[in-house]
């Protein structure tokens, strides 16, 4: 049977360039009863180890490096013993908050199983530099974190984003997924490749 794709909602801050906002995270869960895998461990350490609860974790997966996505990574990590991945391109982001590195580079075509399904990685710059997308064809989604949002891109105002970048990785690299594949984000609600096509021009 394929891996369920389950969704907590988190909420702290986001920091960067002196400025400070509050945000809701998606922390999402993909597997079964026996394990799973983490996309993003945002602000809640305590509420993630819950939801996890006795799984076997194959492995944290951080989208990108903005601290709003991985400030209960550290915590995470220590508690259920799980590898951490994250692209080396926003390591000047993760070690705003860790002195220790990540278990992994996170790489375009890494790929991760979990249950029955596999999850791959597709590099989407723009956001940031190291921003990476999960896609799961056998459970027609895709995890975009802050690259792609429910009626279009996401920010590219502040440092290490670039608006031409994201455009180009969500038309080429993203938009290009069967249209009934879900989106699910970073931050709000869910959506499909082929309602976001419309709003991409």
């Amino acid at each position: 049977m394929p891996a369920r794709i389950e969704r907590l909602i988190t909420s702290g801050t986001f920091s960067l360039d002196g400025g400070t906002w509050d945000v809701d995270n998606n922390v999402w869960l993909v597997g079964d009863d026996d394990q799973v895998l983490i996309i993003d461990a945002a602000h809640s350490a305590e509420r993630i180890i819950e939801a996890v609860g006795d799984r076997e974790v194959v492995a944290l997966v951080c989208t990108h490096g903005h601290n709003d996505h991985i400030n209960a990574v550290g915590a995470v990590r220590d508690a259920l013993k799980c590898p951490v991945w994250i692209s080396s391109a926003d390591s000047m982001l993760w070690e705003v908050l860790y002195d220790e590195a990540p278990d992994h580079d996170l790489t375009d075509g890494t790929t991760f199983e979990v249950a029955d399904s596999v999850l791959r990685a597709i590099h989407t710059p723009g956001h940031s530099p190291g921003s990476t997308s999960l896609y799961s064809e056998d459970l027609e989604a895709v995890f975009t974190g802050d690259t792609l949002f429910q009626g279009g891109p996401g920010a590219t105002g502040r440092s290490y984003s670039d608006h031409p970048t994201i455009l180009r990785s969500i038309r080429e690299r993203l938009l290009t997924l069967p249209p009934g594949t879900v989106v699910h984000t970073g931050h709000g609600d869910t959506t499909t490749i082929a309602a976001e096509s419309l709003t991409i021009l």
